[in-house]
């Protein structure tokens, strides 16, 4: 009978669903039977917004002061020690056949902090609202770690799935059989420095370990040039004092090269010491080297020197010719000459390379010009030779000349001319007829040619000129000529004045 008469009620609680059969006419007498709430005994007291909070049977059981919170769709605001359950319905309500009534129990955490764990059930939506709650200190510079991942403290909680329950064997409601594992919350807290830079004091927080960690997470740059103490490999810890002493940003213009640096120096003289660059002589320094620095000061070093230097103004010689009547004629000696030199002595001065100044300091004749003398042989004596017949000649003069033939139908001279057949001396063109320059070889001199013989220079010629021969023929004996060879002008000479002493090299001779 009482089956028969009993409502049959479904019951969800944590999204793990059952049924039930009761006889209770509310949904809080439903509850308080199958162990959700505490019973009749509970002191009920009426919150705002008809929030309704009644002590549940789960909380007694643990600690003796949880409390649950019993809403139609809504939640309320948790107190720090209080354990809050979510219902669909309020708890006065009418229990109907079918009634479905949907239960949410809060969240379980694991709280690690300050080397102590304290667990704690909340509907918190975030790490700083469930700290607030549980009533653990913390600061938002601490780092908060959610089953190990890193996590910010306004990031929202994650929801943890229900897992069965090893320790229950039996029978019992299906949410009997499930538990939730305490959501693990780890906090590492930050540790507190103070920086003092370039004596003004300011604090940092930090999870690093050493101090250099520390100043590059608090995005504090520290450049090659500053000093630090502690060092930046010293271990942080709480309320310890960093000293930071900047360094002074400086450029450097030296020798062509631009040196930028920092510096804990004080003076220009100072920078120059660190950086190795050196002084001498009359090197200029911009600004001075007791100047004091003060940032992205610019150094210039002005490189002088002072040089004396020698310019020589060339003068140049003449050549002049010179007979000597004790020299063999055709013979050629050369007395050098030598160029004037007047030597100027100067001081220059050089500024990074470039003259800025030339100063003339003295100057004098350091060599006198001379005259380059050729001298030429006068000196004639006769001389002998004997031909291929055994005939003998004398001689005073041998030419090394290029000698051609011609007649006077190759003369190039019409035979309708008067002078056809005529030479420059008006003698009859025929064998023995030799044309010369009359500069070389005076006209009417004697001279005899190997293979060819005796010739009468008596005549010249248009392109017969220096060191050229034109060995005339008749028309019936023309023999055609084109080589070098030795002329010989037979003795005796010619009076002095008709002489050429030296002979110009005109045609030269092939080699």
């Amino acid at each position: 009978m009482w089956s028969l008469t009993a409502t049959t009620v479904e019951i969800e609680v944590d999204g793990v669903r059952d049924t039930v059969q009761t006889h209770r006419r509310v949904v809080g007498a439903v509850l308080t039977d199958v162990g959700l709430l505490m019973g009749a005994e509970a002191v009920v007291e009426e919150g705002a917004e008809g929030v309704t909070f009644v002590p549940s049977a789960a909380s007694r059981a643990q600690n003796g002061v949880g409390r649950v919170v019993a809403a139609a769709g809504e939640s309320g605001v948790p107190a720090a020690s209080e354990v809050r359950l979510r219902i669909s319905h309020d708890l006065e309500a009418r229990v109907t056949e079918g009634l479905r009534v949907s239960v949410e129990r809060p969240q379980p955490f694991r709280i690690l902090a300050d080397g102590r764990e304290t667990r704690h059930a909340s509907w918190a939506e975030s790490p700083a609202e469930l700290f607030e709650e549980a009533g653990i200190p913390f600061s938002p510079r601490d780092q908060i770690l959610i089953n190990g991942e890193l996590s910010d403290w306004d990031d929202p909680l994650p929801q943890v799935a229900n897992s069965a329950r090893t320790d229950r064997t039996g029978g019992g409601a299906a949410w009997e059989l499930t538990e939730r594992d305490p959501l693990r919350i780890e906090v590492n807290r930050s540790v507190r420095l103070i920086v003092y830079e370039d004596g003004i004091p300011y604090t940092i927080h930090t999870l690093a370990d050493t101090v250099g960690e520390a100043l590059r997470e608090a995005e504090i740059t520290i450049y090659l040039g500053d000093g630090v103490q502690p060092k930046l490999g010293t271990p942080v810890s709480t309320g310890l004092r960093v000293l930071i002493r900047r360094s002074t940003p400086v450029s450097l213009l030296a020798d062509g090269v631009l040196y930028k640096t920092r510096t804990q120096s004080n003076s220009v003289g100072d920078v120059l010491t660190e950086v190795g660059v050196g002084l001498s002589g009359l090197d200029e320094v911009y600004p001075s080297l007791e100047s004091e620095l003060y940032p992205d000061m610019q150094i210039q070093i002005v490189r002088v020197r002072e040089e004396i230097e020698f310019e020589d103004e060339i003068a140049p010689f003449e050549t002049v010719w010179e007979g000597d009547r004790d020299l063999l004629i055709d013979t050629l000696e050369e007395r050098p000459g030598a160029y004037g030199i007047t030597r100027e002595r100067y001081r220059v001065i050089y500024r990074d390379g470039e003259q800025v100044a030339r100063t003339l300091e003295d100057a004098w004749e350091a060599q006198e010009p001379r005259d380059r003398v050729r001298v030429y042989g006068q000196k004639i004596v006769p001389r002998t030779f004997v031909d291929d017949t055994g005939q003998e000649f004398t001689y005073w003069r041998v030419i090394r000349m290029r000698a051609t033939s011609y007649s006077a139908a190759t003369a190039g001279v019409s035979p309708s001319v008067p002078w056809y057949g005529y030479t420059r001396t008006g003698d009859r063109m025929r064998k023995g007829v030799v044309a010369v320059d009359p500069e070389i070889i005076p006209l009417r001199t004697r001279v005899y040619v190997p293979g060819y013989g005796i010739g009468d220079a008596l005549d010249t010629g248009g392109n017969i000129r220096n060191r050229r021969l034109d060995l005339g023929y008749d028309d019936h004996n023309l023999v055609l000529w084109s080589r070098w060879v030795d002329v010989y002008l037979l003795w005796p000479p010619p009076p002095e004045n008709e002489i050429r002493w030296v002979i110009p090299l005109s045609p030269i001779e092939p080699q």
